[in-house]
């Protein structure tokens, strides 16, 4: 049965998380290792998540640890971080990172979001990525596509990433907590687009303010 438009956030963002958990199940992450996340989470910036995965790959074949990309040639490094766009501020970025994570955090990546938003371009969303798919931690990162569904539905009316992240923290229950930015991820690429959200096939805009308010009137359907 349908569910209403008039539910509550706290209904709908229940009935997201069974949908995306029946769905996409448990997405994994390129890595588990908490230095290996950072980094790859600073590569994804502004980035597709394809040449992300490519470049990824191609740097952990030969660099791995902090003290590899401190002692890391900055030349060899954009070279290696170039497909992804942005390469020479990335290399300068990662480099410093692995620098200040051996100077003030003995070579270990730190454990606490406000630690992490110390580190040379690490912001709230980078932070949680690393939190939660480095450190095993219950915590929702908020990239585009988090916080455009979390609006399209109606559980959020902002798009500042530190007060989505507020009320998704909120209203989430603990055990969806964690894979919910990786299945909100699929979500976005498969249907929920934010260019032209393919509500036509989604099972959700019973529940969905966007289709209410927007594409039902644009489309009739």
């Amino acid at each position: 049965m349908p569910v209403s438009y008039k539910s509550n956030p706290a209904d709908k963002i229940l009935v997201l998380c069974k949908f995306l958990e029946k769905r996409y199940g448990k997405v994994k992450f390129r890595t588990a290792d908490p230095f290996k996340v950072l980094i790859s989470t600073i590569i994804s910036q502004r980035n597709k998540d394809e040449l992300t995965d490519k470049t990824f790959k191609r740097m952990s074949s030969v660099l791995n640890t902090p003290e590899d990309y401190a002692k890391a040639d900055i030349k060899r490094l954009a070279s290696l971080i170039k497909p992804s766009g942005f390469y020479n501020q990335k290399a300068k970025m990662i480099k410093r990172t692995a620098r200040m994570i051996i100077r003030d955090f003995n070579g270990e990546v730190p454990g606490t979001r406000e630690e992490l938003m110390k580190l040379p371009g690490v912001g709230g969303k980078t932070a949680d990525i690393v939190l939660s798919y480095g450190f095993g931690e219950k915590v929702i990162a908020c990239d585009t596509h988090v916080i455009w569904i979390s609006n399209a539905l109606g559980l959020v009316d902002s798009k500042d990433p530190e007060k989505v992240r507020e009320r998704l923290m909120d209203i989430t229950p603990e055990r969806y907590k964690r894979m919910l930015n990786l299945q909100m991820v699929e979500f976005g690429k498969e249907i929920c687009l934010t260019s032209r959200p393919k509500c036509y096939m989604c099972e959700l805009k019973y529940i969905c303010n966007y289709y209410k308010n927007v594409y039902k009137k644009r489309y009739g359907k």
